[in-house]
């Protein structure tokens, strides 16, 4: 369930800021936010692979810390 949460989500992060007027700070951030966010889907689907607890665990801290720097950007976007 969560697997295709993240993935649709990181599908509507991309259409969402795609709408955005362009502007040289808005592109940076935006390449940012769909980076880190495409990575927290991607990530999220190999903790389903993972092959053992420890892995599980390792891959798992990779989505948290993924998430983190979606948030910072999206911050940052918002401030702009």
């Amino acid at each position: 369930m969560f697997r295709e949460r993240t993935k649709s989500f990181s599908i509507a992060i991309i259409k969402t800021l795609s709408s955005l007027p362009f502007s040289d700070d808005i592109s940076i951030i935006r390449q940012q936010i769909i980076r880190s966010e495409t990575s927290v889907a991607a990530n999220y689907r190999a903790v389903s692979r993972a092959r053992s607890k420890k892995e599980k665990f390792a891959k798992m801290c990779i989505v948290v810390e993924e998430i983190d720097e979606a948030q910072l950007w999206l911050e940052k976007l918002l401030k702009n």
